[in-house]
């Protein structure tokens, strides 16, 4: 019979993703992006050179860019690999970092800034990949929110002194980028001790969440109904849709 349901983009088995994919090619032209973006921020020097200097924030713009279409895309068109999952927060905290470590090095941004951030990222990717077996950690709001406002914080910073807001304004919105990034660090941290705590997940148990009823939805604790309902991680209802377990 056929399905009457069939999948959507979004539910294609990542294991069919090739590894040459539209986003993968994105993430690997925000790594190489970095380097440019170094290379045209030095020329700039201190804020003197306006043309190096919006040289840099446009390839700063361009990078981030990237990071939200290269996400986008690997999720609607069931691209995920292996290579993009390890490829795309190496690369946005290679430009984040070379970003803030540019900056402090021109002396325009406090070392102590840049190392408290620093810290922050590369110790929740660390966190990230050490989970990974267990489940995913999704994105908060949060995390979103400390995205954006470092990137506002950086562009801010970026900008040639004739087209530069007050210093106070630059400040204040690193300042908030900071205590975003800080926080939501912490938010990860705890919910990462939580995932650990959980049991491992059994494939084929009747007790897992995720498991459907006979018509397609699920049961609140996840265990199976005598109706013939499955139980998998990522159980296919009685209407075929996808049930997936996730953290």
């Amino acid at each position: 019979m056929a399905d009457p349901h069939p999948p959507g983009p979004d539910t294609v088995d990542p294991r069919n993703a090739g590894l040459v994919n539209v986003a993968n090619g994105l993430t690997v032209v925000r790594l190489l992006l970095v380097p440019v973006f170094v290379v045209f921020l030095v020329e700039a020097g201190h804020p003197a050179s306006t043309g190096w200097r919006l040289a840099a924030l446009a390839a700063f713009g361009v990078a981030s860019l990237t990071d939200f279409l290269d996400g986008q895309l690997a999720r609607s068109r069931g691209l995920v690999t292996d290579f993009g999952k390890i490829a795309d927060p190496i690369a946005d905290k290679a430009l984040t970092g070379a970003a803030l470590i540019s900056l402090t090095a021109l002396g325009e941004l406090p070392g102590w800034v840049t190392a408290l951030i620093l810290a922050r990222e590369i110790g929740v990717t660390a966190l990230r990949f050490a989970v990974i077996r267990r489940g995913v950690i999704a994105a908060s709001a949060g995390g979103k929110l400390k995205t954006l406002l470092q990137i506002a914080a950086i562009c801010l910073y970026l900008l040639p002194p004739s087209l530069s807001p007050p210093a106070l304004v630059k400040e204040i919105v690193m300042g908030a980028a900071l205590v975003v990034t800080l926080v939501t660090g912490v938010d990860y941290v705890v919910r990462a001790v939580r995932l650990t705590r959980q049991p491992a997940r059994q494939h084929g148990s009747a007790n897992q969440a995720g498991s459907v009823t006979q018509d397609g939805s699920a049961t609140q604790d996840g265990s199976a109904t005598q109706a013939g309902s499955a139980s998998q991680d990522s159980g296919t209802g009685h209407d075929g849709r996808q049930t997936h377990d996730r953290a």
